[in-house]
């Protein structure tokens, strides 16, 4: 069982930026980040291959988002640059096994983090 821990979420201006942790207690195939804001469905964020590192992004944060993984101590990032009021929403981490297609889809993660809000100010 993997068990997934965010921090780094808050308060910022629009056009700053924030970093976000997730810690993993375990390995995992692929690691995403979803967000919902409220009165709204949960989307695609972000994911990464933890073996291969690739990635792939939402076309509403793919410039501006990256995620990124450290093996060492199974942390994986989400630096979110140019945030703009319609990225508040709470983000939540999630842990996907391995699969023949990329990037998984959402029933393919089967291990989710409690999230950490994220709010941008106009």
């Amino acid at each position: 069982q993997v068990q997934l821990a965010e921090s780094g979420g808050g308060l910022v201006q629009a056009g700053g930026s924030l970093r976000l942790s997730c810690a993993a207690s375990g390995r995992t195939f692929n690691g995403g980040w979803f967000r919902q804001a409220p009165g709204k469905e949960r989307e695609f964020v972000a994911v990464m291959n933890w073996r291969t590192g690739k990635t792939h992004y939402a076309d509403s944060v793919k410039g501006r988002f990256t995620i990124s993984r450290d093996n060492a101590d199974s942390t994986m990032y989400l630096q979110m640059n140019s945030l703009k009021p319609e990225d508040t929403a709470v983000y939540t981490c999630a842990a996907a096994g391995s699969t023949v297609w990329f990037p998984p889809r959402e029933v393919d993660y089967y291990y989710w983090g409690q999230g950490t809000q994220v709010t941008v100010s106009s």
